[in-house]
């Protein structure tokens, strides 16, 4: 079926109290574990591909966009295609030919009033392509290149009345908030603040984004969703699972040499991942 837009399957989610998974993906094998994880749980799913990873494969966005929606038109469920954590204006001008519904610009390392400024401009160039747009306010912390940041040191979190403005004034569709989670966390020990979620989702009028949720525990992803969370991205955890199925099959197999067969196993291992937190999303 053709590609799916983000903003569409973002919304239905709020609308059911759901939310729907997204999935950072870095190679073709991520992509298909991706989407057969959804056929098998019979669910829509969005494929993100970040900043990080189009630097990772030499600056050049279209080879795994292209790649990506070949596998998405395919699918027997709805796949969108999500350009994430983009703090380069050149790729987010990329985003509306390569495929991309929606992107994620992602200002946060700047003070509130450049956040605010860059956003704004970027939401309304993104706008008048016809894309859905998503920001995040507060220290979630994490990612590749940046500078550690305590998911739960004082300020660190996303402050209503703060965001309720941010919204306002940046006309994003949707804003990742900082609750307790944390990028790249390679245990599942967050603890999420709900109390601080229930004011969000109470002042804003835009769905909000939960990062960071590899290390969610699924009993608190869920207390998230039925919270207001309505997407939820996920990454490290599939490649958990990739390179502990690899790392297995190789110690039991350790003249082996054909990549299909590692890449392989690790696929599935992916799969099963993705059809587990979906259907912990959906309850």
């Amino acid at each position: 079926m053709p590609l799916a837009a983000t903003g569409e399957l973002v919304a239905e989610a709020a609308e059911s109290r759901t939310a729907v998974a997204a999935f950072n993906v870095i190679t073709l094998e991520h992509v298909e574990a991706v989407i057969a994880g959804a056929e098998s749980a019979d669910a829509p799913v969005v494929l993100q591909v970040s900043e990080n990873v189009v630097k990772f494969r030499y600056g050049r966005l279209l080879p795994l966009a292209r790649a990506a929606t070949a596998a998405a038109e395919r699918a027997s469920v709805p796949v969108a295609l999500h350009l994430d954590h983009v703090q380069s204006d050149d790729l987010l001008r990329q985003a509306s030919r390569a495929g991309f519904s929606s992107v994620m610009y992602d200002a946060s390392r700047l003070p509130y009033e450049e956040n605010l400024t860059a956003t704004r401009a970027a939401a309304d160039w993104a706008h008048a392509q016809g894309l859905w747009i998503e920001a995040e306010l507060g220290e979630i912390g994490g990612k590749k290149g940046e500078p550690p940041r305590d998911a739960h040191a004082p300020g660190a979190r996303t402050d209503p009345m703060e965001a309720r403005g941010f919204v306002a004034d940046s006309g994003v569709d949707a804003l990742a908030v900082a609750i307790g989670s944390s990028h790249a966390m390679t245990t599942r020990t967050a603890a999420l603040d709900h109390d601080l979620l229930k004011r969000l989702a109470a002042s804003l009028g835009v769905p909000l984004v939960l990062h960071g949720s590899s290390g969610v525990p699924d009993g608190e992803l869920r207390a998230a969703v039925e919270g207001g969370i309505a997407k939820v991205n996920v990454g490290t955890a599939l490649n958990i699972a990739m390179t502990g199925a690899i790392r297995e099959f190789l110690a039991a197999s350790p003249d082996a040499v054909d990549s299909r067969k590692y890449l392989g196993v690790g696929r599935e291992a992916m799969a099963r991942t993705v059809t587990g937190l979906i259907g912990v999303l959906r309850g």
